[in-house]
């Protein structure tokens, strides 16, 4: 039977030792049965700024409220179908790592103003669509979309530099692409083909 959140709190302040309600990084991640639901237990979480989810079974984001401090939500390879629910944690995430789960839009990232790293690759994003909803990110400077259809489509045809450019027209702030730092080349490239 999959644990619940405060099952899986317990565990993690057992191992190590802490008050999980009082530390900044509370890590949830490959839980042994795998965690299925994020439910209220998290509002316990005061002090979180970094909660690590990764590596369970959850299908949806959901009772962040009450994580007022939180900043960084990791919720890699799970089976994450949308990004919703952020409304609570909107105004202090920063950064929302959500690889490896079966994303097919990027709505809602769009609901955390202040996000400046987004991790989604390995995902089934498609659609420039999907890019363009990043556009009022202001903030947003590193961003990771390998092993998305989008990505491959322009990997298999060796034209990574025409997605590279394309990505960063969309995103003029971008200081990060898939791993790696923008150079002035392809803000230059990207300015010309407005």
């Amino acid at each position: 039977m999959a644990p619940t959140i405060k099952e899986a709190i317990k565990a993690f302040e057992e191992k190590k030792g802490v008050v999980a309600a009082e530390v900044e990084k509370v890590e949830l991640n490959g839980n042994v049965p795998p965690i299925e639901k994020m439910d209220a237990g998290l509002s316990t979480l005061k002090a979180c700024k970094h909660l690590a989810l990764s590596t369970n079974n959850i299908e949806k984001i959901s009772s962040l409220s009450g994580m007022e401090n939180l900043k960084i939500l990791s919720l890699g390879r799970n089976v994450i179908k949308k990004i919703e629910n952020l409304d609570a944690v909107a105004e202090t995430l920063e950064e929302l790592w959500i690889s490896y789960n079966v994303l097919t839009s990027l709505a809602g990232a769009d609901k955390a103003p202040n996000l400046r790293v987004l991790y989604a690759s390995n995902n089934k994003i498609a659609g420039w669509n999907e890019i363009d909803r990043l556009a009022s990110l202001a903030h947003l400077e590193d961003l990771l979309l390998v092993g998305n259809p989008l990505y491959n489509d322009y990997k298999d045809n060796n034209a990574l530099s025409e997605y590279r450019v394309e990505v960063i027209k969309r995103l003029p702030n971008l200081k990060k692409l898939d791993g790696i730092p923008v150079d002035v080349d392809e803000r230059e490239q990207a300015s010309l083909s407005k």
